[in-house]
């Protein structure tokens, strides 16, 4: 049978598996597209079912989480972990707590993790998880409540050789710490099970930077092979959390100038960029008074853009660093019209397909999440590490080891690419380079 009819046929199991989850649906497809040709030049993955295995979690688990405010009420939101592959090691992937989490988004999120792990070049499997609740105007007491609930069915089913979770959307400090406490009471034991946790115990410097410079640094590895740099770029970055914030730092480092950032409520454009002292203003709105992106503008006095995305600004380079399916088949058109010439995704998925299908066929210099936004999970893989040994790295030991695998991720994209006749397309290379290592270490390992 021809690849794509094989390819074809896996498809549509997988849509009747999964019947209305979008967004895992698009996932799927994506990566698939891509595989054409290595299924064509490795039939043994055919005959070991391997696109049927990768399609399928490895393991789901879905449990309530009930949990009492402060004023005695009693409410029940419902928890999951999706434990997708581990033929590279253990489940690792991040707790996201939001009221939009459900099956189809955890699961696309697992999927991907498992191949842009398998691009980070350490030894971890992919899996994703989270809650639909909100932390955001909860006390601190009543998110306390809410994680130790929560923690307490998911302590049965993680470890540190079986399923590492991190923080993601609604994830930060404060809930990882208040998880790692009741994980710690349950199991008497000190253990590097959760990452992104307090410097004093435990965690890794550059964790919190770590997605919004490794974007950064894939698209300087990009410049980088097209003989360019960040010098004198016009750069527009969506959101305005923990990604975009540390996207911007580096930008700023690099010599280029970020003029727009956003929330859910719509974007600001500062057209003499958003220089270290307006960041700063930035990470307190953000990280600590938990304020509208509309402050800035007001403070300010730039441009505030009610209810707009920062996508028809002129710019160099598009850093989308918000959410899944942020740019859209038209907004890739304004971009491109409009002279970018490099999109790094922070953000899981950011673009439609019909946004990719545009930089693609523009030659856009364009980096897919799974690649470009590898740089927070692969420090919280150094985060393990250090656990591992007892040790803590400085600072710019843990920088250095993440521009290092930075530029691995891309020299595996740009050499996939070209062995499999795609120069230059990096979703194709970062599907396939992903793809082929843990395909292989499934035939290793037999039918599990």
């Amino acid at each position: 049978m021809a690849a794509n009819s094989i390819i074809q046929n896996v498809y549509e199991t997988v849509q009747k598996r999964n019947h209305g989850e979008t967004e895992f649906l698009q996932a799927v497809k994506e990566v698939l597209d891509s595989l054409g040709p290595v299924i064509e030049k490795h039939p043994e993955y055919v005959d070991a079912k391997i696109l049927d295995r990768i399609v399928e979690p490895e393991r789901q688990i879905m449990f309530r989480v009930p949990w009492q405010d402060d004023k005695g009420n009693v409410h029940v939101n419902r928890g999951f972990r999706f434990e997708f592959n581990s033929a590279l090691g253990p489940y690792k992937g991040g707790l996201r707590f939001h009221p939009t989490v459900c099956a189809s988004i955890l699961k696309f999120l697992g999927f991907e993790q498992v191949f842009k792990n398998s691009l980070t070049t350490l030894p971890m499997g992919g899996g994703k998880g989270g809650c639909d609740f909100d932390p955001k105007g909860k006390s601190d007491n009543e998110v306390m409540r809410f994680c130790q609930s929560f923690m307490t069915e998911l302590s049965r089913h993680i470890g540190p050789d079986t399923d590492v979770p991190a923080g993601d959307i609604g994830v930060g400090g404060r809930e990882i710490g208040f998880m790692f406490g009741q994980y710690k009471r349950i199991k008497n034991e000190f253990t590097g099970i959760l990452t992104g946790k307090g410097l004093s115990w435990g965690g890794s410097l550059i964790r919190p930077e770590a997605t919004g410079y490794g974007s950064v640094y894939f698209a300087q590895e990009m410049l980088k092979a097209n003989n360019d740099t960040f010098e004198g770029k016009v750069c527009t970055v969506s959101g305005s959390g923990n990604v975009a914030q540390y996207t911007v730092q580096k930008l700023n480092e690099l010599g280029a100038k970020a003029v727009s950032l956003s929330d859910s409520a719509g974007s600001i454009y500062d057209p003499d960029g958003v220089d270290a002292e307006r960041l700063a203003f930035v990470l307190e709105l953000k990280n600590v008074k938990r304020g509208r992106i509309k402050e800035y503008a007001d403070k300010f006095g730039v441009e505030y853009r009610d209810g707009k995305r920062p996508w028809d600004i002129k710019c160099d380079c598009a850093f989308p660093s918000a959410t899944q399916n942020e740019i859209d088949g038209n907004d890739a058109k304004t971009l491109i019209a409009n002279g970018c010439t490099v999109v790094s995704e922070g953000a899981n998925m950011p673009s439609t397909p019909e946004a990719v299908e545009q930089f693609v066929a523009k030659k856009t210099l364009y980096g897919p999440g799974k690649a470009a936004n590898a740089g927070g999970v692969a420090v919280s893989g150094l985060e393990m590490s250090q656990n591992s040994q007892r040790l803590s790295w400085t600072s710019e030991a843990v920088d250095q080891k993440l521009q290092d695998i930075m530029a691995a991720i891309h020299q595996q994209c740009f050499d996939a690419a070209e062995e499999y006749g795609v120069p230059g397309n990096y979703v194709a290379g970062a599907n396939i380079a992903g793809f082929v290592k843990v395909a292989d270490a499934m035939l290793d390992q037999g039918l599990v």
